[in-house]
């Protein structure tokens, strides 16, 4: 028998805000994220864009040290949005050490951070002293699962572990494959999310591929343009997002709070070119979330598109939304807020959207001073919107070719 899955807490860390008010305000505000890209050995000699979404606040964080040795920079960021949506959801730690709850959690390639300490070490030492100073909790810091098995460690979870890598998908698929493993009852709860940390590496690759935005290194917080002619590129940023999923009929039994329900999800790659978007498979994808969630098109009041801003990338996603959602639905793009989150993203702009459901309206894309005729096609919303939003779509795109679609309700 199949379970409604819904969601009981949210929390992001974003180079908007950490915390619904913080982030809301944001949203309703027009607040940029995106700041200056600060100065390392990689800039000075190779990288072009020098803009990045930064969180650019203090982060307190009351981990033991026990917990804190085997974390680097990301790991920080996911143990600290497990540690809020595990608060707000009211699960007791009888619950949350029973194996009735998951995690579904991961990052691009672990803490790049610790992986260039890493290689430095490597390539630099002189002696087997250096050499022998790399250590376990090294590993334990950079290994790609590294968000997923420190919240395990911090809270003593011992249901199952999904660790997903895709890129820009990785949050989204997180989320989806968590609210499967609730669904058909393969869990009661499962936190799900996504984190990355501020990684200058990242901007080397897609500044190598001419994805990143160069136009506006001088005004940041004008950049990324998702839709508009005058967008060039990505903006790479950190950050992280997570979500408590339980099985519906449990969180009512309990009286949790109800922030929204999943009621949809879908994933499913291109099959060919690893890095040029696909018409064919993210029209696909949508179609098929669709599907899964029992609804038609016309039923969404807001979809949160991908929307990197990168040339070819912003256009493919528009065509596929025209042929599935039409030219009703508002489309916004929240990476015009704080760029691109990365692994963090589908957490992030789940979180953001469930905000925008619970207060009523819908954030404008930041930048679309002037449209793409290209990307025309779909129901941009540009300006603030006092509107009820009860059902949404989430979608996200990565490298690889993998597209997904998740698809929330709120609760009536």
């Amino acid at each position: 028998m199949e379970r409604r899955v819904v969601i009981t807490a949210a929390s992001a860390i974003s180079p908007i805000g950490y915390g619904k008010d913080r982030i809301v305000e944001s949203l309703k505000t027009g607040k940029s994220g995106v700041r200056p890209l600060r100065e390392d050995e990689l800039i000075s000699r190779f990288i072009h864009s020098r803009v990045y979404g930064t969180v650019d606040y203090p982060m307190e964080y009351d981990f033991k040290r026990a917990h804190r040795k085997t974390m680097g920079p990301v790991a920080y960021y996911a143990c600290q949005v497990a540690k809020d949506v595990l608060q707000q959801s009211g699960l007791d730690e009888a619950f949350i050490t029973s194996g009735r709850l998951g995690v579904a959690f991961g990052s691009i390639h672990g803490s790049p951070t610790v992986q260039r300490d890493i290689y430095k070490i490597f390539f630099e030492a002189k002696d087997k002293a250096s050499y022998q100073s790399i250590g376990a909790v090294d590993y334990l810091k950079s290994m790609v699962h590294t968000t997923a098995v420190n919240i395990t460690k911090m809270f003593g979870i011992t249901g199952r572990v999904i660790s997903s890598g895709t890129a820009c998908t990785t949050a989204s698929q997180s989320i989806g494959y968590g609210y499967e493993a609730v669904k058909y009852g393969l869990q009661d709860a499962m936190l799900c999310g996504g984190a990355d940390e501020y990684d200058t590496i990242t901007v080397a690759v897609f500044d190598n591929l001419l994805a990143c935005s160069t136009a506006f290194n001088d005004r940041p917080e004008c950049t990324p343009r998702p839709f508009d002619k005058a967008r060039d590129g990505l903006v790479v940023a950190e950050g992280a997002g997570a979500v408590m999923l339980e099985d519906y009929e449990f969180a009512k039994r309990r009286g949790a709070p109800i922030l929204g329900e999943v009621i949809g999800f879908a994933c499913n790659c291109n099959g060919g070119d690893l890095i040029l978007p696909n018409l064919e498979g993210i029209t696909k994808t949508l179609e098929l979330a669709l599907e899964n969630a029992k609804i038609s098109a016309s039923e969404l009041d807001l979809v949160s598109a991908h929307a990197t801003a990168t040339k070819m990338g912003d256009i493919i996603e528009a065509q596929a939304m025209a042929a599935v959602f039409g030219p009703e639905v508002p489309v916004v793009a929240l990476k015009s807020y704080m760029g691109h989150t990365m692994a963090a993203c589908g957490a992030i702009e789940t979180v953001m959207s469930l905000y925008m459901m619970q207060d009523g309206f819908i954030a404008p894309t930041l930048h679309l001073d002037d449209v793409d005729e290209r990307c025309a096609i779909v129901n941009h919303a540009r300006r603030l919107i006092d509107a009820s939003v009860s059902t949404a779509a989430v979608q996200n795109f990565a490298f690889g070719g993998v597209n997904t679609s998740l698809i929330l309700r709120k609760l009536s």
